[in-house]
């Protein structure tokens, strides 16, 4: 059962704030590849488009003279840390189970490993998010930079809260059977 839809997350002006802040144009083509990635790997749909659109929550932006700097950006990012803390107390606050909550977080956190000094050895819904978003990376981060409008957005997170719905019935009816 799902206890929170991406809907009722971009609902909030905290998640489209900072959703906005990281691309929410990548954020939604990364959930719908974390959807499809999620299906073709047996994960949870929920979580992992959950996960995927939240997973650059956590951006600060890094400007010099006025101007993004990829450059500074790289040398100083932690969003995967700041987003995982901010997604989780969200998740929590909307009334998300905190289980899954946690997982959401621990699979933003570690989206990325560009602020580890070695590996990361991922899980099964930890490895869809990280797929789904280097599915959508451009040179130079201007994957960030792709633009949607706010009732395009809100269309996107309503279809796809309906295949995530679909499949997790589907899933459910399947689990009955057996």
């Amino acid at each position: 059962m799902r206890h929170v839809t991406l809907s009722d997350i971009y609902q909030l002006p905290f998640a489209r704030k900072y959703l906005k802040r990281a691309g929410l144009a990548h954020a939604i083509t990364v959930a719908r590849h974390a959807y499809y990635f999620a299906i073709q790997s047996s994960v949870n749909p929920d979580l992992a488009t959950k996960a995927a659109l939240l997973h650059d929550i956590g951006h600060y932006t890094w400007y010099r003279n006025g101007k993004w700097d990829y450059n500074l950006y790289k040398q100083n990012d932690i969003h995967a840390i700041k987003g995982a803390e901010r997604a989780h107390k969200m998740l929590i606050r909307l009334g998300e189970d905190p289980v899954g909550a946690k997982e959401i977080a621990v699979a933003i956190l570690f989206h990325t490993d560009s602020y580890f000094l070695g590996t990361v050895n991922r899980n099964a819904l930890q490895e869809v998010v990280a797929m789904a978003d280097e599915a959508d990376e451009e040179p130079g981060g201007n994957h960030h930079y792709k633009v949607i409008s706010d009732q395009e957005a809100a269309s996107a997170l309503s279809d796809l809260d309906q295949l995530v719905e679909q499949s997790m019935t589907t899933q459910e009816e399947w689990q009955k059977s057996v």
